[in-house]
């Protein structure tokens, strides 16, 4: 029996079809732990979530911003749902479009587990955050996403402001909260987002630091499997275990072994991309060992 945490898939079927074979899952014995980010830009979304959904009771995937903005685009009239990439419509407009995205809106924004002594978000933490308030804070918005509130909360989840608080209340916590668990890379010590630095440690404007490198952060009892942050390829250190290694952007789908006593990871080759891929290029792949 075994635990993978595996990096955002961004609708790459095929690797991630790849990734399954080379860790040998077998869902009778195996767990599954997706860092988010399972649609968009891949070009196979549609098959991605179905891969997904279908090992629903073998595995945990936290929601990343692009499956929340997948969940609001599925809200919207369908004119306004056919403007958006063909990737994406090909969920929006797929006869059991309805049971993925039920689904998909009840997955959480943290998962934790003491036994394995892992955490599990796309993003990152606020620097002030313990496991305890994180979980707190992540119970608040997965409650409005399950419940009746469900689509105001996606309808008003959009926007840079305002930066976390705890008195924030109402529509300004929710998208506070879920900026931080989301979209988080830079931040300062106060815990403001940079929302628009995305290249790789080094690049940031002073004052500026890699959410899990905040001077003063929070002391957190376990350990933390993460993606979304591309440029920052394969990065394990601080107790951060880094995944998104840039599939969709031809680079690799990574995945590594939560159960093991050895430091375990398995790679294939991401999806084919044209000559000049989108912007921001990954970096080639870094790691910098975790001492526990």
């Amino acid at each position: 029996m075994s635990t993978w945490a595996i990096g955002d898939l961004q609708g790459c079927y095929a690797p991630t079809q790849r990734l399954l074979e080379r860790i040998r899952f077998d869902p009778a014995v195996d767990r599954l732990w997706f860092c988010g980010d399972l649609v968009n830009r891949g070009g196979q979304s549609l098959e991605t979530l179905r891969l997904v959904h279908s090992l629903r009771a073998h595995c945990v995937t936290v929601l990343g911003n692009h499956d929340l903005s997948l969940l609001a685009i599925g809200e919207r009239r369908p004119e306004e749902q056919r403007r958006v990439n063909p990737d994406l419509q090909r969920v929006l407009f797929a006869p059991d479009s309805g049971e993925l995205l039920a689904w998909l809106r009840k997955q959480p924004l943290l998962h934790a587990d003491r036994t394995l002594g892992w955490m599990m978000v796309h993003a990152g933490l606020a620097p002030k955050w313990t496991t305890t308030l994180a979980e707190k804070h992540a119970r608040e918005v997965e409650q409005k996403l399950c419940g009746d509130g469900y689509r105001k909360l996606l309808k008003n989840m959009y926007g840079d402001r305002p930066e976390w608080s705890p008195k924030l209340a109402g529509s300004d916590r929710d998208r506070a909260i879920i900026n931080v668990f989301t979209r988080l890379r830079f931040c300062t010590p106060r815990g403001r987002i940079a929302f628009d630095e995305k290249g790789p440690p080094g690049t940031q404007q002073p004052g500026l630091y890699p959410w899990y490198e905040v001077p003063g952060h929070a002391a957190r009892d376990l350990r933390i499997v993460c993606g979304h942050w591309s440029a920052l390829g394969l990065f394990i250190g601080h107790g951060v275990h880094a995944l998104d290694t840039g599939a969709v952007w031809g680079g690799k789908l990574t995945a590594l072994q939560l159960d093991s006593e050895e430091l375990r990871i398995v790679q294939v080759p991401g999806r084919d991309v044209p000559a000049s891929p989108p912007q921001p290029r990954p970096r080639p792949v870094a790691m910098a060992m975790h001492k526990r």
